[in-house]
């Protein structure tokens, strides 16, 4: 099953592009999107950084025919998991978003590859289908 990124969601909702044989995957195995998702563009919205059609993300959401995802006990101990730091000689910093990290541990969890435009999440999970 799919877990598509708040970035991802967001762009269908829109009907901005999303590569043709993605679109397709996501069509046919169908795809999960974490409550944190609408919540992020809400947030977003609300600070000015993102435009919404509607305030109601979530019934949007579901009438593109995408299940919620609520976030449940077993994600929590998944995110305690995550690195904070990379396995390099710079000890960089990897991701440091709290919506990120959580839809990473909600994946790993349910065993969900993610779809993403953010490369990095790929240092986090084996699944990982970056658009």
């Amino acid at each position: 099953m799919l877990l598509l990124d708040t970035n991802i969601i967001y762009r269908w909702l829109m009907a901005l592009p999303i590569p043709g044989p993605v679109a397709k995957r996501i069509r046919s195995e169908g795809a999960m999107v974490s409550i944190l998702s609408p919540w992020e563009m809400l947030i977003k919205h609300q600070v000015g950084k993102l435009d919404l059609p509607t305030l109601d993300v979530a019934s949007d959401v579901v009438a593109q025919g995408f299940g919620l995802l609520a976030v449940k006990p077993e994600h929590l101990l998944a995110l305690a998991e995550l690195p904070m730091l990379h396995r390099d000689p710079f000890d960089r910093l990897l991701h440091r978003d709290p919506f990120d990290r959580l839809l990473l541990a909600q994946a790993k969890a349910e065993g969900m590859t993610v779809v993403t435009t953010d490369r990095i999440f790929g240092e986090y999970l084996p699944n990982v289908l970056v658009v």
